[in-house]
């Protein structure tokens, strides 16, 4: 008898992910059978990256530029996380916003409640020579993702009982009545690939998102396409900076980890598998969940 039923609505968006990177030409296996998102200079790396390619159906084509592959892998993974968290309703309800701030020049990290005062201080370093040149501008944050959550109304809070009224409450940000700003929920660190120095550079806007807010941290997240495990492993593990790892194709990960250590690579298998079970990488279909904590 045949399924008719459909597929979660997880599993399509991820499938779907999965296709617009190969359509797009962010994932392609080039005429020496080495995938984009690999280090044609590391044999791991294009052992284990050709076997995920080989998962996904990636075709032979032409490596995009680094800058280009990034910004349509922001802009796909935006896609995704667009695709699925808002329907979390039931776990999470609120109006939500998720915007791909590459491609959104009218908004920054100011626009949000909890760093509004960077718009400020911008400012005044900008008249200040002596300020600018003390700070620098290391209290810039730039994300790549963020997820924004909407204040809401008083009628909205006091739909079901009173809640609030005039005399209560008085500073809290979700209350619109107080702030017109969007709070920041989350900000997704989007990396195609993930070499040393862009590691760095997601632990840099984390600890710049910690150190610089006003309230509570958003989530801070990276999702990446990295295959080679011990370039993932400089980043998930480690200090606390950073929520999760968030794997474009964990499980075709995992199946080409194993299938390439089984050949007396163990300490490949053991390093993800620590990463795995340490809860510090998990796959881009977790993510939507634990912005829902």
């Amino acid at each position: 008898m045949k399924n008719n039923a459909a597929k979660p609505i997880f599993v399509e968006a991820r499938d779907q992910f999965h296709r617009a990177l190969v359509r797009r030409g962010v994932l392609v296996v080039d005429k020496a059978g080495v995938p984009s998102n690999s280090d044609k200079d590391n044999r791991p790396s294009c052992a284990i990256g050709g076997l995920i390619a080989a998962r996904l159906k990636a075709k032979c084509g032409v490596k995009l530029p680094a800058q280009t592959a990034g910004s349509i892998f922001e802009e796909l993974v935006c896609d995704f996380l667009n695709a699925t968290f808002p329907q979390l309703q039931n776990l999470r309800p609120g109006q939500w916003n998720i915007f791909n701030l590459g491609n959104n020049n009218t908004v920054k990290t100011s626009s949000f409640v909890q760093y509004e005062h960077l718009a400020h201080l911008a400012k005044v370093i900008h008249s200040d020579s002596q300020l600018a040149t003390m700070l620098g501008n290391g209290y810039v944050v730039a994300p790549d993702i963020v997820i924004s959550r909407v204040p809401c109304e008083d009628e909205e809070i006091n739909s079901v009982r009173r809640f609030v009224d005039g005399t209560v409450a008085l500073k809290a940000d979700i209350r619109r009545k107080n702030n017109p700003l969007e709070i920041m929920h989350a900000s997704v660190s989007a990396k195609w690939t993930m070499r040393s120095d862009r590691a760095q550079n997601s632990r840099t806007e984390a600890l710049n998102l910690i150190r610089n807010r006003k309230g509570r941290v958003p989530h801070i997240v990276v999702v990446t396409g990295e295959p080679l495990p011990s370039r993932l492993a400089s980043l998930a593990l480690g200090t606390g900076d950073i929520d999760c790892i968030y794997h474009f194709a964990l499980h075709e990960l995992i199946d080409a980890v194993r299938e390439y250590g089984k050949d007396g690579r163990e300490d490949v298998i053991e390093l993800l598998d620590m990463m795995v079970n340490g809860k510090c990488l998990k796959d881009i279909s977790d993510l939507p969940l634990d912005l829902a904590c």
